[in-house]
């Protein structure tokens, strides 16, 4: 029988690791034995003694960004500066006919927009209903990897279905002696004749008139953002008296560099100028009769045996709800649910109508006294009125959720002293981890669950990230 402490290191065992901690020591193989589950991945490479590890679900990471939307249009102001006149005494119109300009300033209209903050996303439920449960992501991509459909629609529901090996026994029809030809040939007859042959075709000659490139300078990326690991430390470092490497994953900006680049003025362009084809007369052996064949078939000889054969192997398969599946329904059912985007109403004002001018014709008074001359005409001064913008923040997804290996707490690195400290942390704050006694049950294994999915944290074991994180430091 498993005790309580056995319990705790078979869990750890099932969140995601090929092999465990039993009863309080590490399972001990041979060293060819224990390389094996290393190099095929169940293991983490780089683990080291006296250290657990697990494979745990780390959940998908978002950010907030700002946004910039344009509120209001950029317009333009006009500004109209008058016509100029000078005196002069002959006898000539006093004013000469002209044009005055009255500015008509530009028309705006409010208008509202939506704007996605939050982007839709979907996830799969045990049940078609808004209640069930959200299937964890070891449950889905084992489906996804027996059928589940990647592209299914949302409200549409899956049932899994278990079909058994199928054997049939029939009777196969072999070849004992494969069908054949016997041949028999004759030799081909020829003739000489005159011939008009094509020793050159006809071609084209290909002048080019090259292109014209102006020269502009443009920043380009010469090295982009990335991240690397860097060795760091921490209040973690030891566990048990076991040191333990932390490395840090820090990020290095991108590089950029100023060039100049030939941009296409007018492309190349070609002249084609014809060269004729030329001919020679030649005396040629041309086939009069080709060789001939007479073919004479030689059936196959067949044997027949009697053959049980497999007609297909055992699986598990999905299949959409209502429809008959393959084989006797398992009870599991998987909906696909759509969580939808959120939204944003902004108030912004459009440019309706450009600011423009309208032109009234002024008649010349024609009188003879001193004239007012037109010495230069009315004019206009246009003024750019900026675009407005307003910031609002968008939610976006920066990675997905994923499996990774993590170090975690299990019987060769913990003792009862820590376990009671996660259980108090615990309990400060508001998970209930049960019993304080410094054992973890299934109490203690929920409050660290809830704990992790509240904080974001990877789950599946008992991390050091969230013992980090409850605010306790393991070793000295």
């Amino acid at each position: 029988m498993l005790t309580r402490r056995k319990i705790f290191s078979v869990r750890v065992l099932a969140a995601g690791m090929a092999l465990g901690v039993l009863g309080g020591a590490s399972v001990i193989a041979a060293d060819n034995e224990a390389a094996a589950p290393a190099e095929t991945g169940l293991l983490p490479s780089n683990a080291r003694a006296g250290e657990c590890y697990a494979k745990v679900m780390v959940p998908a990471v978002y950010k907030t960004i700002e946004e910039k939307v344009v509120v209001a249009e950029a317009s333009e102001k006009i500004e109209v500066i008058p016509a100029k006149y000078e005196w002069t005494e002959v006898r000539i119109p006093v004013q000469q006919e002209s044009e005055k300009m009255i500015a008509v300033p530009a028309a705006f209209e409010t208008v509202k927009e939506k704007v996605e903050v939050e982007p839709a996303r979907t996830v799969w439920r045990t049940g078609p209903g808004a209640k069930d449960r959200i299937a964890n992501d070891q449950t889905v991509l084992s489906a996804l990897a027996l059928g589940l459909p990647k592209t299914a629609t949302p409200g549409q529901c899956y049932n899994e279905f278990l079909q058994p090996a199928q054997y049939k026994t029939e009777n196969e029809k072999l070849l004992k002696t494969a069908a054949s030809e016997k041949i028999i040939t004759s030799e081909p007859e020829f003739e000489w004749v005159e011939e008009k042959v094509l020793i050159k075709e006809a071609s084209e000659k290909i002048i080019e008139v090259p292109a014209q490139y102006d020269v502009l300078t443009e920043k380009v990326l010469e090295s982009p953002a990335y991240t690397t690991w860097k060795k760091g430390r921490g209040l973690n470092e030891k566990v048990d008296h076991a040191t333990g490497e932390i490395m840090c994953l820090v990020e290095v900006p991108a590089k950029y560099k100023t060039i100049e680049k030939r941009v296409l003025k007018s492309p190349v362009t070609i002249k084609k100028v014809e060269i004729p084809a030329e001919y020679k007369t030649v005396r040629v052996k041309k086939l009069a009769k080709p060789a001939q064949e007479k073919r004479e078939a030689i059936p196959a000889e067949y044997q027949t045996i009697e053959k049980r054969m497999k007609v297909s192997d055992a699986k598990l398969s999905w299949t959409q709800a209502g429809a008959a599946g393959e084989g006797k329904a398992t009870g599991k059912t998987l909906c696909l649910a759509e969580i939808p985007a959120r939204y944003e109403t902004i108030t912004k004002s459009v440019l309706k109508e450009k600011a423009s001018i309208k032109k009234v014709e002024v008649p010349a008074t024609i009188k003879t006294m001193r004239m007012s001359k037109l010495v230069a005409p009315a004019s206009e001064k246009r003024i750019p009125i900026p675009a407005k913008y307003e910031t609002v923040p968008k939610r976006t997804k920066v990675s997905s959720a994923k499996l990774e290996w993590r170090p975690v707490l299990c019987e060769t690195n913990t003792t009862k002293e820590l376990v009671t400290d996660i259980q108090r942390a615990l309990q400060k704050a508001g998970f209930d981890p049960g019993t304080i006694d410094g054992v973890i049950g299934s109490a203690t294994l929920r409050a660290i669950d809830s704990y992790q999915r509240k904080n974001n944290l990877a789950h599946g074991g008992l991390t050091l990230q969230t013992i980090e994180k409850l605010g306790i430091k393991i070793g000295g």
